[in-house]
């Protein structure tokens, strides 16, 4: 099995989700950064690492886990050069994981959503999986090519959005909504909301990175 990590981050957090989520999987690594953090204290959930600047932190909860010899801290001041989720992922592929998963890294701050997913491409382009998961939502980055199988996708619905550029040949079959070698562009909203046509939609473009969101919501 592969080496995982669990991230906390300071977004959104629909608590009842997060902690299910916490109880449920098998977790290599766990890591709290800034508001996630009270979440881990609030529910009694031990993090192996806590990061961020801790500005939303009360110092209760900081002093809390500075007196935790089995809690690594890393504290960081609030004019850095990185996010605190981007911080923590770094932290992650430094132990080695292979599988990272960002629980409250969505929520009505929409600079830090796009920040979130924009740092998916930072363990992505190490051979990494990395994505990001809320109650509604999973957020992933996809290179060549995908399959998705019906039963198992994460909702009814499916987007996909260049990451950074134009993709060439960009084709989907298996969709009520097929796209054959097509150009997809960061500014084009053709591929948002498909839905699987056949058990298996299967996703192909020569380059690039693609976001991939699949999602439960119906609005």
């Amino acid at each position: 099995m592969n080496r995982r990590a669990v991230i906390v981050s300071g977004g959104t957090i629909q608590e009842e989700f997060v902690y299910a989520k916490l109880k449920e999987w098998e977790h290599d690594v766990l890591i709290g950064v800034d508001k996630g953090v009270e979440f881990l204290y609030r529910h009694q959930i031990k993090p192996d690492y806590i990061v961020g600047d801790f500005d939303s932190l009360s110092e209760e909860i900081v002093q809390f886990y500075k007196e935790k010899t089995d809690v690594f801290i890393r504290e960081f001041n609030p004019e850095k050069d990185y996010s605190d989720t981007e911080i923590a992922v770094y932290q992650a592929m430094e132990l080695n994981c292979e599988e990272i998963i960002l629980l409250g890294a969505t929520g009505s701050r929409i600079d830090h959503v796009l920040a979130n997913i924009q740092v998916l491409a930072i363990p992505h382009k190490r051979g990494i999986h990395a994505e990001i998961l809320d109650e509604n939502n999973r957020i992933s980055l996809i290179e060549h090519e995908k399959v998705l199988e019906k039963e198992k996708m994460y909702g009814k619905y499916f987007s996909v959005f260049p990451l950074d550029r134009c993709i060439e040949k960009f084709s989907i079959a298996g969709a009520k909504y097929p796209l054959h070698n097509h150009r997809l562009c960061p500014y084009d909203s053709l591929c948002v909301s498909n839905q699987a046509q056949e058990e298996e939609v299967k996703i192909t473009f020569s380059e690039g990175i693609v976001i991939l969101i699949e999602a439960k919501d119906e609005n």
